[in-house]
């Protein structure tokens, strides 16, 4: 090598600053960034200085010119200019002058400092590169062609940056001209363009960058701060001949084409007139769904669960998930009658589970294709707490076994907001699937309004540069450009477990539905689109053309498919009946007998020997870790729980804590999870405990109660409830064997996961055949606190029930669990420790799984009769659904002149005031516990204890709002319509509640006043 290209040739401008600043740093080692960026002839012999420990010193003098050109000689100076202009050494050396006489007066040096350009000259060069070469990996994706009808611009914006160079006048951005595009550059780490070349010519460092970045192939990344991260997405991009294909990888692509697209034509062709959200336009997401597969199975995936909209589901189904055809095409016969219990849905809402050979790795894989509603995007957090559930299952701490793939529209993914709701939930400890694959099907339409009028970000992919999700846009009638970026989604997935978006920007050949006109809105891209030629035919006159099949082989591929679908659709018109079982997303194997029934109609008792209840309130009275220090206030919260226990008796949080222990004894996982639940919104709970000197150091005692116990979960959320709650239900899918609860931080903060309520818990069993043991924990009451913070919105849950309010029911040995059994929810308010701590229980040890809703307390967390003795929860105990009268009434029943009902709080406050008017002989008070299904036994026998008495009900909810409208028909029915049933209770209102203490105290006295004044219904009828 020639010595001096340590100097002069190993300018690499860009990093010279840097070089230097690094020698003033005294940073030792540092690597050198010059390197030869021109080919010099002088022989080595010609400077013999340069040899040996002389090119040290020559370095030596280099750098401090560098820093200082004045530092050195006038000698060096000159050489060093010389050098860095190119001069080659021999030429680039002059010697000194004579005595008197100056260098610069010297006509040769004159000459070659003068002819030579400077150094900084050289740096603005590199630097403009270095720029420009950031500016397509920052904005080339603006310019890339993403759009298969070619009319519209994918980011919506036909501006071309003006760093992006699309002509040859645009160099001069850059300071640059059409000359130096022949000229070499050295190329930055920062890019991967070069391959094995480490300079290149500024032609071809622009034609490659608009290889890498300008094709059919959108990157955007450039926003994300990890530069490992970064460095990984540029190398499988910008590497020259990344996208290579072999012949078999080919013909593969080519075969999964023909499946996408020919199934789709079967379906027009037999049913044309039936709805079926066709893929006509992205056929590729099949291959494209297929390719992620099978990489990630390549990387040890043995579980993979989807959530998808409507528009291409039949599709997955049949190509992706391999469901039946026969299965599928059944489902379009009218005349199929269901045979299953429930409504059931449409076709393009169910839901699947399979387990399968994966043909290409060979290695067994469960697909999932989730059940979900029209309500585009609700099934986002759904899925991943179901992969966040099979993950806990199965010990995937890292997500290496179980990962999640969301599909999404454009118009959805920009426009419902549980889509941001569900990215920040993925990088959350608690809540973490360890990376998504997201895949967008871009129709660039949504239903009928275009996507300059839906959105204002650029792409609709946009939401996921918040959790540095990089995003790859790709043109669908690329299939291999689509399969590439596919493949580079799951390696990227399965390298750092983060989230990645697939944006798939293709078009929609027919109307929002199969019946749609899609000429009444979009009437130019409609016209194009009866012009575009499909990717199929596409695709298949270009591996023709390559030689990779011949036509007959094409056409055969085609025949034999369309034989496949014929056969099937042959084999559907033998199926009579619909089995939605046929159709279960998350089946329990093992907790239902084979037809899919309950094993048994009975509930063991859910009382606890006095030990168990001793010593979990031992261990929740301590600190079970050593040298943990907690806060002073905790400690004598710590003692009272142990007083406590020492009189056998529970508050509300120790209930809870009995409840929750019982269970993980008994191999039941417990997960509690929403906002502030390891403290409790009331700071009433503390499951989790702060090392008050030591950060971040905790202790979980409900972790320590038992040898080989199932594991608590107990974890704040983010500050979302549809995305939350989504996620708890998803979770609770995975297995019957575990007890999942959500808390809302008040009870009426549910409504903003309404989504979640309306669609999947309460009709879940019905639409899809599908149990589901969820609990709503919902704080409320009326406390003078404000309308925000008070109802729980109970009317909306027991609207939602679905027994007959106007049918007294057939009364059996079995009629308690088996109205369990046949209700949509059960929904519960309970006035004492004890219930809540067996209605907990109740929720596992039953047969079956119903979602529970509890409406909880807030002032009874503390209420120093909100208590209950180990009596109300030792073996042989149960719930109580109706918790009768025991004053002085229930000795004298006939003497009674009201029974009045009621549920929750308002007992306390009803309980007090009967004592202090002296009324316990004259007025009876019984609390319904469980709301729904309706305790008609219980009730037909507390009214028949007091035969003379007037049937209120009281309430401290608004008349048109709380219980009333749902008890009063049926106690009416209970009683044969034979009496009436009075109401006590606040007037009817819009808020749930008043803002002034004065008037919330007002409204008290007076429905108060009602309940005790025995005249209050007289003359009424």
């Amino acid at each position: 090598m020639h010595r001096l290209r340590t100097c002069a040739a190993r300018l690499r401008p860009l990093t010279a600053s840097r070089t230097v600043q690094n020698r003033s740093h005294k940073q030792p080692a540092a690597p050198r960034t010059f390197q030869p960026i021109r080919c010099f002839s002088a022989p080595v012999a010609a400077e013999p200085f340069l040899s040996g420990t002389s090119s040290n010193y020559v370095e030596e003098m280099y750098f401090a010119w560098l820093e200082n050109p004045k530092s050195v000689h006038k000698s060096w100076d000159v050489f060093f200019r010389n050098a860095n202009a190119g001069a080659p050494p021999g030429m680039a050396y002059q010697s000194p002058p004579p005595l008197g006489m100056s260098l610069s007066s010297l006509p040769s040096a004159q000459s070659l400092v003068s002819a030579q350009p400077n150094v900084e000259k050289l740096v603005e060069d590199h630097l403009a590169v270095q720029s420009l070469i950031r500016a397509y990996q920052i904005r080339g994706h603006h310019v890339a062609q993403l759009d298969p009808l070619g009319i519209m611009d994918a980011d919506l914006d036909s501006f071309v940056p003006a760093d992006i160079i699309t002509s040859s006048d645009k160099l001069e951005f850059y300071g640059l001209d059409e000359s130096d595009l022949d000229k070499v550059f050295r190329l930055p780490t920062t890019t991967f363009i070069g391959g094995s070349e480490s300079a290149l010519p500024l032609r071809e460092i622009i034609r490659r960058l608009e290889m890498a970045y300008c094709q059919h192939i959108g990157v955007e990344f450039m926003f994300i701060n990890d530069l490992e991260q970064c460095q990984w997405i540029r190398q499988k991009f910008e590497k020259p001949g990344v996208m290579q294909f072999t012949l078999d990888e080919k013909r593969t692509l080519l075969a999964r084409m023909v499946r996408a697209t020919r199934f789709e034509e079967f379906l027009q062709r037999k049913w044309s007139s039936e709805k079926r959200f066709g893929l006509e336009g992205c056929e590729s997401l099949i291959p494209a769904l297929k390719t992620i597969i099978d990489r990630s199975s390549a990387n040890g995936v043995d579980n993979v669960i989807m959530g998808m909209p409507h528009r291409g589901r039949l599709n997955v189904l049949a190509n992706v998930i391999r469901k039946e055809l026969e299965q599928i095409f059944c489902q379009f016969d009218s005349k199929l009658e269901a045979a299953d219990e429930g409504s059931g849905d449409v076709k393009y809402h169910l839901g699947m589970y399979h387990r399968r050979i994966n043909r290409v790795t060979d290695r067994d894989i469960t697909l999932s294709l989730m059940a979900n509603p029209s309500h585009l995007e609700a099934v986002d957090p759904v899925v991943q707490g179901k992969t966040k559930a099979e993950q806990f299952y199965c010990g995937d701490t890292d997500g290496k076994r179980v990962m999640s793939i969301l599909l999404h529209g454009d118009a959805a993914f920009a426009g419902q907001g549980i889509v941001y709701e569900t990215f920040h939930l993925s990088d959350l400890p608690s809540y973490t699937t360890h990376g998504t694959i997201h895949v967008v099907v871009n129709n660039q339409i949504g239903f009928t309004t275009d996507p300059r009028m839906a959105r204002s970000s650029p792409y609709p992919t946009d939401v996921a540069r918040v959790v540095n999700a990089p995003i790859f846009h790709v043109n669908a009638d690329d299939p291999e450009a689509v399969m590439y970026v596919c493949n580079v989604a799951a390696e990227w997935r399965a390298t750092f477990h983060k989230d990645v978006v697939v944006d798939l920007v293709g078009y929609r050949r027919n109307g929002h539905n199969e019946m749609d006109e899609p000429m009444f809105t979009q009437p130019l891209m409609y016209k194009q689109i009866k012009k575009q030629k499909p990717v199929l035919q596409k695709y298949a006159e270009r591996l023709t053309s390559e030689g990779a099949v011949t036509q007959q082989e094409y056409e055969e591929e085609i025949s034999k498919y369309d034989k496949i679908c014929e056969e099937a659709y042959e084999r559907s018109k033998d199926e009579k009946i619909m089995h939605i079982k046929h159709w279960l997303d998350s089946p329990w194997p093992g907790f239902f007998t084979l037809d899919g029934q309950p094993k048994s109609m009975n509930c063991p008792h859910t009382g606890l020997s006095e030990d168990e209840l001793t010593h979990i309130g031992e261990v929740a009275s301590s600190v079970p870790v050593e040298d943990f220090t907690i806060h002073g206030g905790l400690k004598r919260i710590l003692k009272s729980r142990g007083d406590m226990i020492k009189s056998r008796t529970v508050d509300w949080a120790l209930g809870e804590y009995m409840a929750f222990g019982s269970l993980l004894k008994e191999g039941i996982n417990v997960r509690l999870s929403g906002q502030d639940v390891e403290r409790g919104t009331f700071s009433h709970r503390h499951h989790v405990l702060h090392d008050q000197n030591v950060d971040k150091r905790t202790c979980i005692p409900m972790n320590h109660l038992w040898p080989n116990q199932a594991q608590y979960t107990v974890c704040n959320s983010s500050l979302s409830e549809y995305g939350v709650l989504g996620f708890e239900l998803g979770f609770a899918m995975a297995s019957p064997n575990a007890l999942v609860l959500w808390e809302a931080q008040f009870g009426d903060f549910h409504n903003t996961a309404q989504g979640i309520i309306d669609q999947f818990i309460c009709p879940g069993q019905a639409k899809w055949v599908r149990q589901n043991g969820i609990v709503l924990l919902l704080p409320h009451g009326m406390e003078g606190m404000g309308p925000e913070h008070s109802s729980a919105r109970p009317e909306r849950f027991l609207q939602m029930c679905n027994d007959d309010s106007d049918m007294f029911p057939k009364i059996t040995g079995d009629f308690a669990m088996r109205q369990l059994y046949d209700c949509n929810w059960i929904v519960v308010n309970c006035s004492t420790p004890a219930n809540y701590f067996h209605v907990l229980r109740r929720q596992i040890l039953q047969p079956f799984r119903k979602p529970l809703i509890i409406f909880t307390p807030k002032s009874l967390l503390r209420h120093p009769e909100a208590k209950s003795s180990f009596d109300d929860m030792n073996s042989g105990t149960d719930f109580l659904r109706l918790i009768p009268d025991v004053s002085a009434a229930s000795r004298s029943t006939a003497a009674v002149k009201r029974l009045v009902f009621c549920t929750g709080k308002v007992y306390y406050e009803l309980n007090r005031e009967r004592t202090t008017r002296g009324m316990e002989a004259d007025v009876a008070i019984a609390r319904i516990e469980q709301l729904s299904p309706f305790p008609f036994d219980l009730v037909k026998a507390e009214v028949e204890r007091f035969p003379n008495a007037e049937l209120v009900w009281c309430q401290e909810e608004h008349k048109n709002q709380g219980y009333y409208d749902y008890v009063k028909p049926r106690i009416r029915t209970t009683i044969n319509r034979e009496r009436p049933v009075w109401y006590a209770g606040r007037d009817p209102a819009a808020a749930p509640a008043t803002g002034n203490k004065h008037t919330h105290l007002q409204e008290l006295k007076r429905f108060l006043d009602t309940t005790f004044n025995l005249e209050a219904f007289k003359g009424l009828s």
